[in-house]
């Protein structure tokens, strides 16, 4: 019995230390988005860090609030290689990687 216990608690150790996703969070207030008028739903968010693969909206990350499954690349992924595809990528002062589109405006992608 002690035995099954034990299996357990480490099963349930290993589990935890595997999740990716990053456990510190805020809430986002719903806004207008300018670019296009339309309204963005009020929304639990990962606080911002140095990398994508901790987002929820990362592939192989789940929300832990919507239990929604992330779909957009990890940063120096294979994936993030088609992401701003034939575009020349730019790198901001904070190490973030972008593109320009034919509207002047930035578009971040997953890093390289």
């Amino acid at each position: 019995m002690k035995r099954i216990i034990l299996s357990a608690i480490i099963a349930c150790a290993a589990l935890i230390g595997y999740s990716q996703t990053n456990p510190s969070y805020r809430y986002q207030k719903g806004y207008v988005r300018k670019s296009t008028g339309t309204y963005v739903e009020p929304h639990y968010k990962t606080t911002r860090n140095s990398t994508n693969r901790d987002n929820y909206s990362t592939k192989d990350n789940t929300n832990n609030f919507t239990e929604k499954e992330g779909t957009r690349a990890k940063d120096y992924s294979p994936e993030a290689e088609n992401y701003g595809n034939g575009r020349t990528i730019h790198t901001g002062s904070k190490g973030g990687q972008y593109y320009v589109n034919d509207k002047g405006r930035k578009v971040y992608v997953p890093k390289r």
